[in-house]
């Protein structure tokens, strides 16, 4: 079958980083350096008889999916991956075949898959710590057991993930889309899930004062669910694109921050008092009890430890590189800094529950708006125009882009 193949060397590597010096970030998609490909993989079999084989209809196109293209992750996590790989993590799909030992799902099914491939999908027991507690997200066997290193389906070289017209997952990741959920709002249901458990683990408290930095699918997504799980609290957001900024509103933001007034609006929002050190940015003291920042690059959080108030809570949802921080904030303020990754169990409307399925069901619900933010739809053949739709999203007035098979 055809798939979109993700594969990276040494001397690849060295080779994309230093042309693109020269030809911009189409090296990565196209040329002797390229690091993906459309190419023929075998189709999978099922590994074992508690898996099932999925066809997909359709994969969406997230932002770690672009910085696995570009070479931007840290090689910290390289031992927690495997190449070559087929990428796309945010699959809905029909069931086409059930292995005998699996129990409540059956061929002809549209289901949801959690990507994570943790210590039961590895046929680890008894599982690790993190899995026992509710947070396989976090596993601590990502390479180990029976499949190759790789955290989840997309980055494992044994697993393909969605960019391919079939995909394996075991039973225990999979969640039936109910009958009348779209496929286009059910495909969301991974960055939904990834933007609840945001918001699980740093909840607001009624009156409080949230800043969300970033207005893309999964910021969009944080100021759906603080507006749905705690609907007194203030929402500001900060989102130069005016397209992106216009659909946080829709979603439930009072203000949007315009980057140049931000101290001033911080002030008049939080009642925040504004000093100006010898040199360097404006520190507040007082500011947002809660910062939720979906971008993760050094200019952001330097901007949101200033931002956050005494003793507040800054989750770090937005996954860069190597950063440099000012950590002045950090002990002045006495501030928490948590990172966010994945989704596991959660407590939502006083309930422990696991928030991948809790998303899909607020998403049913109508609690939470995916369908929307589904702006772009791709064939896989096209895959080289839809890396460059989200290099200039803005642009093209993007927010999720999704390859869709016929």
């Amino acid at each position: 079958m055809k798939a979109l193949q993700f594969n990276v060397t040494p001397a690849r590597f060295l080779a994309a980083k230093t042309l693109r010096t020269f030809f911009g970030p189409r090296v990565f998609y196209q040329g002797p350096a390229r690091t993906v490909k459309l190419t023929d993989i075998p189709d999978p079999v099922l590994p074992s008889p508690d898996w099932v084989k999925i066809e997909t209809t359709y994969c969406g196109f997230c932002g770690s999916d672009l910085n696995l293209i570009l070479l931007h992750d840290s090689p910290t996590a390289s031992p927690f991956t495997s190449f070559p790989c087929v990428p796309g993590h945010e699959v809905v799909g029909r069931i086409i075949q059930a292995g005998e030992a699996v129990r409540g799902f059956h061929p002809g099914d549209r289901v949801v898959v959690n990507p994570t491939l943790s210590c039961i999908t590895r046929g680890i027991e008894p599982v690790c710590r993190s899995c026992r507690a509710g947070r396989p997200g976090n596993c601590e066997n990502y390479a180990e057991g029976c499949l190759p290193p790789g955290m989840f389906i997309g980055i494992n070289s044994g697993i393909n993930g969605g960019f391919a017209p079939h995909i394996v997952a075991h039973q225990h990741q999979l969640t039936r889309v109910p009958d009348t959920t779209s496929d286009e709002a059910a495909v969301m249901t991974e960055p939904a899930a990834v933007a609840l458990q945001t918001v699980v683990d740093n909840p607001p408290e009624k009156d409080d004062h949230c800043l969300v930095i970033g207005g893309g699918v999964i910021g969009n997504l944080v100021i759906q669910c603080l507006r749905a799980l705690v609907p007194d609290c203030h929402i500001a957001v900060i989102e130069p694109a005016p397209h992106a900024a216009h659909m946080a509103e829709e979603a439930g933001a009072d203000t949007i921050i315009e980057k140049k007034s931000v101290f001033d609006q911080t002030a008049r929002m939080t009642g925040a008092r504004i000093y100006k050190p010898m040199l360097g940015m404006e520190i507040p003291v007082g500011g947002f009890e809660r910062i939720y920042d979906t971008v993760g690059v050094s200019a952001t959080l330097n901007l949101a430890m200033r931002l956050l108030t005494a003793m507040g809570t800054l989750s770090v949802v937005g996954i860069g590189g190597d950063v440099k921080v000012d950590l002045t904030p950090l002990w002045l303020k006495l501030q928490t800094i948590k990172g966010v990754y994945a989704y596991g169990m959660g407590l939502i409307d006083g309930k422990r529950q696991p928030v991948f399925q809790a998303a899909l069901d607020m998403i049913a619900r109508r609690k939470l708006h995916t369908e929307p933010l589904v702006t772009h739809r791709f064939a896989l053949e096209d895959y080289r125009r839809m890396i460059e739709v989200n290099l200039k999203k803005s642009a093209h007035q993007a927010i999720k882009t999704v390859v869709a098979f016929p």
